[in-house]
């Protein structure tokens, strides 16, 4: 039987990016990619991330999360999950500070505000392999990609940066003037990206204030992105375009980003909602199961 049939679980969003949790702590099972698509599914509960908690793994730390894309793969770091989790381990525990392991690595949370909370999202990675990318580049601050004609292309030389997973920013003067529903695919799956990436628009509106759209690897079109808007935030400091620290304004709300230079750490700050609970049905499942 898969490990989310009958499984509780807690809806919430981040600005709108809809994250479901499970806790797997009393009974650690393996999700496999199937479940991940099926409790997306249609009679299920639609999301863009799912997180599933598991026990510690490593001493000192609260717990390990897997993070899973409505198509089924996995992301390493998803900021705006990574704050809706801790509210609710902030509200399980008393604690004021947390320190959760995913793949990207540790992620230390604590709370900003009754209903705030800030994520610190590690350090940003900038070389070519690093991202990664399939060829090299050596200054990954303006990459050669472009889609459209040659002589007069739609979109071009991103700002290419791993925050945990790849990102690629593309600098415009308005986010809502290109259709990112039809780009962010092709963009997405581009053979420079063989993790493809997170593809995000991003208008500077002063040097404390950007505006960023994305399409999300794995999950298309959200109200929110925490990394995404982490990485523009690093890449637009790291172009000068802005300082480092910025109010990043999302389609689902603010999220506010400080990429320290004493330790090149990025926090992202922002609000949480929780929307309901529920279990998994267990047809949902039916079909994942017989495949």
């Amino acid at each position: 039987m898969s490990a989310l049939a009958d499984h509780p679980f807690v809806k919430m969003n981040g600005l709108g990016n809809e994250i479901v949790l499970v806790d797997m702590r009393a009974a650690p099972r393996a999700v496999t990619a199937a479940d991940a698509r099926a409790a997306a599914k249609p009679g299920g509960v639609p999301y863009d991330q799912l997180m599933a908690l598991y026990p510690p793994r490593a001493p000192g730390t609260d717990g390990f999360v897997r993070i899973y894309n409505n198509d089924g793969s996995e992301a390493a770091a998803c900021g705006n999950g990574m704050r809706c989790l801790a509210s609710l381990l902030f509200k399980e525990s008393g604690k004021e500070a947390l320190s959760i392991e995913t793949k990207a690595g540790l992620l230390n949370c604590w709370k900003a505000g009754e209903e705030t909370f800030t994520v610190d999202m590690g350090v940003p990675r900038f070389r070519w392999n690093e991202i990664p990318l399939a060829e090299e580049f050596r200054d990954t601050r303006a990459i050669e990609l472009q889609i459209g004609p040659i002589d007069k292309p739609i979109l071009h030389s991103p700002s290419v940066v791993n925050m945990g997973n790849p990102h690629a920013i593309f600098w415009v003067d308005d986010v809502m003037a290109h259709d990112l529903a039809r780009i962010g695919p092709l963009l997405e799956n581009h053979p420079i990206f063989p993790e493809r990436a997170n593809i995000s628009l991003a208008a500077v509106r002063s040097r404390e204030h950007l505006v960023v759209r994305t399409w999300e690897r794995g999950a298309g079109l959200t109200r929110a992105c925490g990394s995404a808007a982490c990485a523009a935030a690093v890449a637009a400091a790291r172009t000068r375009r802005t300082g480092r620290k910025v109010t990043v304004t999302l389609p689902g709300g603010d999220l506010f980003i400080e990429w320290r230079e004493a330790n090149d750490h990025v926090l992202m700050t922002g609000p949480v909602e929780y929307e309901f609970a529920g279990r998994f049905d267990p047809a949902l499942f039916a079909t994942a199961e017989a495949s």
